[in-house]
């Protein structure tokens, strides 16, 4: 399966990398409008196709899919020469600026019957895959309580320069994959209530938020900062605690995950350090191999993924359910955004 990517950012790199770990998959064509950033990684990589205009890799053609690792303002345009041209996408977080956006890409997607999922990889990453499958499997019998909580100090934005300039930051870039894993874990959402700060006076957004959910009989609490200080510092960890009728989950600092019911049992889930990877950022990007290696099976057997674009218009409307409960002090319901 031939695929292009679009965008050779700093996030870009894992996904290259995971593409070359992929048995059955060449990514063969790259475009980003930084030539300098383009030619680093097609040298890389090995990739001998490169273009500043996306229009022009799409008339050329020659790939199955697309992996779009742009900023959210593309993603519309993008994922429409994507659809016309007839190739599977595989798009980056956020999905879109706005719900009408997002819809619209779905719409596109399942006219042109391509596989459309987003890169809302944190569920994917194996501590969290380990605590979602006892959960699932009945070891803490029905949850009733969770929370999700990513709280750090690490300075995400010498990497990530523009995260410092949006308006909207730590919901928007962050709280959108814990949303997701809380979804994952106990279901949909029918309203949220949320309070947002922001402590580091050099950004333009929010680092701290505090969100109440309420999902079909249960409920839970998603924490998110980058304004705390904490020794050792746990970045990029997200620690979660769930409660059911019949014992309790909780996935501490460390990756310990421990199972407390009729029995207690206590397991180190620490993912693995793929030889591309470097802590602590190890445990994204190990997820990022396994989020692109489901696009691909489930391409290949005709599933739909399990963060799908539809799925994702669930998660989308929690954040801006979540921007819009804390900007009026209210509950909101995503279901009538």
């Amino acid at each position: 399966m031939k695929g292009a990517l679009i965008g050779c950012g700093f996030f870009a790199q894992n996904q290259l990398h995971a593409w070359r770990d992929i048995d059955g998959v060449d990514i063969v064509a790259l475009c980003d409008q930084n030539a300098e950033r383009l030619g680093q990684s097609a040298g890389d990589f090995g990739i001998e196709r490169t273009y500043a205009d996306a229009a022009d890799m799409f008339a050329a053609g020659g790939f199955d899919f697309v992996d779009i690792a742009t900023t959210a303002p593309s993603h519309l345009p993008l994922v429409k020469m994507a659809t016309d041209a007839g190739v599977h996408i595989i798009c980056q977080k956020p999905f879109a600026q706005n719900l009408p956006d997002a819809r619209a890409m779905v719409a596109a997607a399942h006219s042109a019957n391509k596989t459309l999922m987003v890169h809302e990889n944190f569920r994917w990453q194996s501590p969290i895959q380990a605590a979602l499958k006892a959960v699932k499997s009945g070891a803490i019998g029905d949850p009733f309580f969770g929370r999700f909580s990513f709280r750090s100090g690490y300075d995400v934005f010498s990497g990530q320069p523009y995260l410092a300039e949006g308006a909207r930051f730590i919901i928007e870039d962050l709280g959108i994959h814990i949303l997701d894993i809380a979804r994952a874990f106990l279901g949909d959402v029918s309203q949220i209530s949320a309070t947002t700060q922001r402590i580091n006076p050099n950004i333009k957004g929010e680092d701290v938020a505090t969100m109440l959910l309420t999902h079909h009989g249960a409920t839970s609490v998603v924490d998110c900062s980058y304004a705390t200080r904490r020794a050792p510092e746990t970045f990029p960890q997200t620690l979660l605690e769930i409660d059911g009728t019949d014992g309790t989950l909780r996935l501490d600092a460390g990756y310990k995950l421990t199972i407390s019911g009729a029995q207690t049992v206590v397991r180190d889930v620490s993912p693995p350090v793929l030889s591309w990877a470097q802590t602590p950022w190890h445990n994204i990007q190990e997820s990022v191999l396994a989020i692109q290696q489901h696009f691909i099976d489930c391409i290949a057997s005709g599933r739909t993924p399990r963060t799908s674009g539809a799925d994702n218009l669930q998660t989308l409307a929690l954040v801006e359910a979540a921007y819009l409960s804390a900007a009026e002090g209210r509950t909101v319901s995503p279901r009538a955004l």
